[in-house]
């Protein structure tokens, strides 16, 4: 006991000067701390890059569901719902319906990149710019399985964002987003890229960039910039259980945006790769049992008799682990691969069968039912945008051809003549109408002045409508 005091004691009576060098000799010792960065400078990319953002308004006719589409709907699946525009509770039947979202300029002469969720059966397009000038805007076409559409206003000399290259992200890197939640124009948010290439139920042919910046109905649409100002997403979707802000939001890569908005612009319409072959991912089980070491590539389950698959000779059990040089790690990543193909042009696999690697060509298919996305009759004086219709829609419908209106310009022939957002144009002048196309060339050889009965059906009830061809505008010099 004696010992222990003694100890006790000296320990209470160490030289303060001699205990003050050890603390300073330890803390020499140890490893700097990491210096830290200043924040990013949000306020000059808000600044510098606001003007390019615009807010998107529609006007669409109401259905006579009451509380469909609501976010509130328990019918509504609660796992990445979509970014819905405003609804009322208590849809009215032929009345006007609003919605919000967001766009960014892609280019001075009026082209404006948003999401084609943002602008889906309307009847009125709207775009405001960041200096409050208004313009009506068309709608030159939408995709609906990226979630990407192009409009055009009749504006030129305006601010345009530069795009950047989606491809280079880093997950931890620093993003924003400008954009009119619940319509509350030019609202700035900020976060890092949470994960890139992300899959989410029910969309295949899009590699989400995840971020946790905060976003909400009406930043549909809105731009996701990286610190140099450069656009590397269109912002598209979050993961929520309220409909709100849940901290997951994704964004459409802004090369695939791209690709897709110059597709629609000079082609009208999106048509995507196909192979003919059902794939799943695999576990460690399944890969040990195929020969390989860790779970990698997509596993073919499935092969579509006629496909571009067969002809190649692909069989149920091969693993796909490469597509023209990209390594598949997951099933997921190669769909976007496949859609973004242009059909009927070759490409390499890389599987592993029987225990090797071995390269695989094949020449890529189209989609069967493309184009699936919708379609614009580019230059068509009717003022009307339709899209075709799958073998299953018209299976569903009970018609054998026609085309859907998926936006009517206000003022123009088509509108005049009552036909709305959703109408299925069966057919013109007499002439039954199959695609798009079809009626591009059936309204352009219409005499200008002369009045025409189109049929159309409309809640499964058939009837014709009058139609005024307009007259053209005379040349000038």
């Amino acid at each position: 006991m004696a010992a222990y005091s003694d100890t006790f004691t000296a320990a209470r009576v160490v030289n303060p000067a001699s205990l003050t060098a050890f603390f300073l000799m330890l803390c020499l010792s140890l490893p700097a701390p990491a210096a830290v960065g200043q924040m990013p400078d949000f306020e000059r990319l808000v600044a510098g890059q606001s003007a390019a953002v615009v807010n998107i308004q529609t006007e669409r006719e109401s259905h006579t569901t009451a509380a469909q589409g609501s976010l509130d709907d328990p019918r509504i699946p609660e796992f990445f719902r979509r970014f819905r525009d405003f609804q009322s509770p208590q849809e009215r039947p032929r009345e006007p319906a609003a919605g919000l979202g967001s766009g960014v300029i892609a280019s001075a002469d009026g082209y404006i990149l948003t999401n084609a969720h943002v602008v889906e059966g309307a009847a009125k397009i709207t775009v405001q710019m960041h200096d409050q000038r208004e313009f009506d805007a068309t709608l030159v076409g939408a995709d609906k399985h990226s979630d990407v559409a192009l409009l055009k206003v009749d504006a030129t000399g305006l601010p345009a964002a530069t795009f950047g290259d989606s491809d280079s992200l880093n997950v931890g890197q620093w993003v924003l987003a400008i954009g009119a939640p619940f319509g509350l124009n030019q609202t700035a948010t900020q976060g890092i890229v949470s994960a890139v290439s992300r899959s989410l139920p029910n969309d295949n042919y899009v590699p989400f960039i995840q971020t946790d910046v905060a976003l909400n109905p009406g930043n549909s649409g809105g731009p996701l910039f990286n610190l140099d100002g450069e656009v590397i997403g269109i912002n598209s979707q979050i993961f929520s259980r309220t409909g709100g802000y849940m901290g997951l939001s994704f964004a459409i890569p802004i090369n695939l945006a791209a690709n897709i908005a110059e597709t629609l612009k000079t082609d009208g319409h999106v048509t995507r790769g196909w192979l003919g072959i059902s794939i799943q991912d695999l576990d460690q089980g399944l890969a040990e049992s195929f020969g390989l070491e860790q779970p990698r590539g997509a596993l073919i389950s499935a092969i579509t008799p006629d496909s571009p698959a067969a002809a190649a000779d692909l069989k149920a059990g091969d693993v796909i682990i490469g597509y023209d040089g990209k390594a598949i790690a997951r099933s997921a990543a190669l769909p976007p691969l496949v859609a973004a193909t242009r059909a009927n042009s070759n490409a390499t696999l890389e599987i592993w069968r029987d225990g090797k690697a071995k390269q695989v060509a094949i020449t890529v298919g189209k989609l069967p039912g493309q184009p699936v996305a919708d379609t614009t009759v580019t230059g068509d004086p009717l003022g009307v945008v339709v899209s075709d219709l799958t073998p299953r829609d018209r299976s569903s419908m009970g018609i054998s051809n026609g085309v859907r209106v998926e936006n009517v310009a206000p003022g123009t022939p088509a509108a005049g003549a009552g036909i709305r957002a959703d109408d299925i144009i069966v057919a013109f002048n007499h002439q039954p109408v199959d695609n798009a196309a079809e009626l591009a060339a059936l309204s352009r050889g219409t005499d200008p002045g002369s009045t025409v009965p189109v049929l159309v059906q409309r809640d499964r009830q058939i009837r014709f409508l009058a139609m005024k061809v307009p007259v053209d505008d005379p040349e000038i010099g």
